[in-house]
């Protein structure tokens, strides 16, 4: 067994189009410990989603590119594994939970047989009966009574399709699930009831997480660690309990994103907000990222700033930490 059950060292991903090459992901290092949870945090564009995907391998073809960088998933190099590797380990050691439910189902085919047929594809020598009777539990454990499992997509709310999209991901009890913003098209109420049941399920299988999301508040219920990605980096991380007692002792970016939640204590008329725009991620820059949009900024911000460790297991990467 590796040390690690996901390790991922200085990754930097592009897209190449016909327009332009996007620098989506930055010399991005992070580490996963076996069933421990972490909270990958940051705004529309910061190289979330595209993390996840290069983990799974499932770049666009042709488009996508993991222009350098390393990703170790439970001893395998997932870089350089090939196709039929990589099949064998989506389902059964890696799943992903899409953003939409809507469209993460398959229209013409039953639930049921959706559920199935990961267990038919990782478990070929599982008989009908076993495959049935597997398929039953899993729907019983998300919350759905295992008769409905005749039923198509279109016969079920957002929140139970959702449900049927996290017994997909979790039918083959796999070490790791990346959830990509699973509750972005719930209302608040299911959202609370996906969260918790993921949770739940993830205690009683042992099973590692990545929690993609802009919630901050999501983050401090669920995760263990947590990292803030801005523009393709990765700009602070560290145990959940240190980022979140070090207001006031984080980067500026993180900072901003506290400072933007309501609070109840506060008779503000207006939210905080961050001034500007991400840079455009289709320019190499060789400093600073955040620095145009940074009220701390100094002409020291024009060279690249390395992560320092602020306390223990606490890392941030910011010139004021110098």
């Amino acid at each position: 067994m590796a040390d690690k059950l996901l390790e991922i060292k200085d990754l930097s991903i592009n897209y190449n189009t016909e327009m332009a090459t996007v620098y989506a992901v930055n010399g991005l290092s992070l580490s996963l410990d076996y069933g421990e949870t972490l909270g990958l945090v940051g705004e529309t564009g910061a190289g979330k989603t595209t993390t996840c995907l290069s983990v799974m391998k499932l770049l666009p073809e042709g488009v996508g590119e993991i222009a350098s960088g390393s990703i170790e998933l439970d001893g395998v190099d997932i870089v350089k594994a090939h196709e039929d590797k990589m099949r064998e380990l989506r389902g059964h050691t890696v799943s992903m939970i899409f953003q939409d439910p809507m469209s993460a189902l398959n229209p013409v085919m039953t639930v049921g047989d959706q559920i199935a047929e990961v267990l038919h594809e990782h478990n070929p020598n599982m008989t009908r009966e076993e495959v049935g009777k597997a398929v039953d539990n899993m729907m019983e454990m998300v919350g759905i009574p295992a008769n409905r499992k005749v039923e198509y997509p279109h016969q079920f709310s957002g929140g139970m399709k959702q449900r049927i999209v996290i017994a997909i991901a979790l039918v083959c009890r796999p070490k790791l699930i990346l959830a990509d913003e699973p509750t972005t098209a719930l209302d608040v109420t299911i959202q609370a009831q996906m969260l918790g049941l993921i949770h739940e399920l993830q205690v009683e299988l042992n099973t590692a997480m990545i929690l993609v999301t802009h919630d901050l508040g999501v983050v401090a219920q669920t995760c263990e660690k947590v990292a803030v990605m801005y523009a393709g980096e990765c700009i602070e991380y560290g145990p959940c309990s240190a980022i979140f007692d070090s207001v006031g002792n984080l980067h500026p970016y993180t900072q901003g994103l506290f400072d933007a939640i309501p609070k109840l204590d506060s008779k503000a008329r207006r939210l905080e907000t961050i001034d500007g725009m991400m840079p455009d991620p289709t320019e190499k820059l060789q400093g600073c990222r955040f620095a145009d949009r940074c009220k701390h900024a100094t002409d020291k911000c024009k060279t690249a700033p390395q992560m320092k460790e602020v306390s223990e297991g606490h890392f941030v990467k910011c010139h004021l930490y110098d």
